[in-house]
């Protein structure tokens, strides 16, 4: 006989667990199966929290080789990056037990295993050991996230052309990186590798990096890039790659077609985006309907195209991100319960953890004068920002955008020192349906770098008092 649950979740990420400890909140049953063998998905084991330990550590080793000097401080500074590497595995073992612990405090079955939806109600896991365990559940979520997207004609070894996976455990600091894909994800880990002494191309088909940003804010983070060292090779495409020596060469060409070029370097970061992991699931048999884009196709309250059937995170539209696959996890089985489950897109950050950071939320200017929105732009720099000067950290700027009627937060950028943290206020502005009056009047400890925000918004209505 199958064991019997209200919710089962396939997919151990994100959206996963949090599915499940969200079901064992509101007193469901529920099991979570991952077939990684340690849960976290993708952003705890080869993800989001990997790459921020290195990009922490490799920040600090940059800072105190070219920067303690200007502050006064004399320092001899040597990369053990065996050192740093175990800390990376540290920080994700731990966290990775973390969540084993949630998932049994609210009582929620791990399992580890393929799962399979075999038939509406019932899945199918197959086990380590190669035994098949049944399962019936009266709800079935989807969490499976996604999967590196490949590049035409390139294999991925992780040795020398290697994933974002393979990038965070090279064995030893590449003299020279190719990174393909000028995204948060190459960016990111081309930083890390550039602090600890490769030499770094960035190869982008597009005309600009980070297509997604506000296009001033890209356009200046792309310009302090270039001057920390990092290359770039803009509407330019990859169309093929031989091993040499030993070595990489790297055939590219521009992206409209027109002449190659040879790109010489030791290794490949292939991060061209990710794709919805939906393959083997069962979901054709079933009659679960997809998308153009493979992701699985969900109504506004992440319901599928069969009854009993749901999807949330990366496997379903939207940003890539893990904290929004967290919020449609929670809407969604809030929706399961009869609550009215429900995420605001607009209010959903993204943060590019270089240094400096480059945090959004809501619009970007593209967006609103596509959409014929007419507003009001506030900015303030960090040039400008008592904190900023005192910490060595004055690059960037914020901006503030607002309608131009009402003067309703639409949209926030920051580009600077800890931009992730600033973008906080902003989402919440936008959550709550705040003015940039709003922020502008709202008092914020000095000095502090939240302060550059506050002073962007009052320059939305022209009265910025700091610069």
């Amino acid at each position: 006989m199958a064991d019997q649950f209200d919710v089962v979740v396939i997919g151990g990420g994100p959206g996963g667990y949090n599915a499940a400890i969200r079901a064992g909140q509101l007193g469901l049953t529920s099991a979570c199966i991952d077939k990684r063998g340690v849960f976290g998905g993708t952003c705890l084991n080869v993800g989001c929290i990997p790459s921020k330990a290195l990009l922490h550590t490799s920040h600090l080793f940059d800072e105190a080789a070219k920067e303690f000097p200007k502050l006064g401080i004399k320092t001899s500074v040597s990369l053990d990056l065996p050192g740093m590497m175990a800390h990376k595995t540290k920080v994700v073992s731990e966290l990775t037990r973390g969540v084993e612990f949630l998932l049994k405090k609210n009582k929620s079955e791990a399992i580890v295993g393929e799962g399979k939806i075999a038939a509406p109600g019932k899945v199918e896991v197959k086990l380590a050991d190669g035994s098949v365990r049944m399962l019936d559940a009266r709800h079935i979520v989807i969490a499976t996230g996604s999967d590196v997207m490949p590049l035409a004609g390139v294999t991925i070894d992780e040795q020398q052309i290697v994933s974002s996976t393979g990038a965070l455990s090279l064995a030893e600091v590449p003299k020279r990186l190719l990174v393909v894909g000028g995204g948060y994800i190459g960016l990111e880990l081309g930083s890390v590798w550039r602090r600890l002494g490769s030499d770094v191309i960035v190869v982008e088909f597009l005309d600009r990096i980070t297509p997604g940003l506000d296009g001033e804010i890209g356009r200046q983070f792309q310009r302090i890039l270039a001057k920390q060292g990092m290359k770039f090779q803009l509407s330019t495409k990859v169309v093929g790659v031989e091993k040499k020596n030993g070595a990489l060469s790297v055939t590219v060409e521009p992206a409209s077609g027109g002449t190659p070029q040879t790109i010489e370097t030791d290794v490949m970061l292939v991060s061209i985006g990710r794709r919805p992991y939906t393959g083997g699931l069962g979901l054709d048999a079933v009659g679960v309907k997809l998308d153009a884009r493979g992701r699985v196709a969900t109504d506004a309250h992440f319901k599928s195209s069969v009854d009993g059937i749901w999807a949330v995170g990366d496997c379903r539209e939207g940003a890539m991100l893990a904290h929004k696959a967290e919020d449609e996890a929670v809407a969604c089985i809030e929706n399961i319960v009869g609550k009215s489950g429900h995420v605001n897109y607009d209010a959903i950050p993204a943060v590019v953890y270089t240094a400096p950071e480059v945090a959004s939320v809501g619009k970007t200017e593209e967006e609103l004068k596509a959409a014929g929105i007419a507003y009001k732009t506030g900015k303030f720099p960090f040039t400008a920002n008592a904190r900023a000067k005192t910490i060595a950290a004055t690059e960037g700027f914020a901006k503030v955008l607002a309608d131009a009627k009402t003067d309703r937060v639409l949209g926030v950028h920051i580009l600077g020192a800890e931009a992730g943290n600033l973008i906080q206020e902003a989402a919440f502005a936008i959550e709550i349906g705040a003015a940039s009056e709003d922020i502008a009047r709202t008092s914020h400890a000095h000095p502090t770098l939240t302060e550059a925000v506050r002073q962007a918004a009052m320059g939305v209505e022209g009265w910025t008092m700091q610069m």
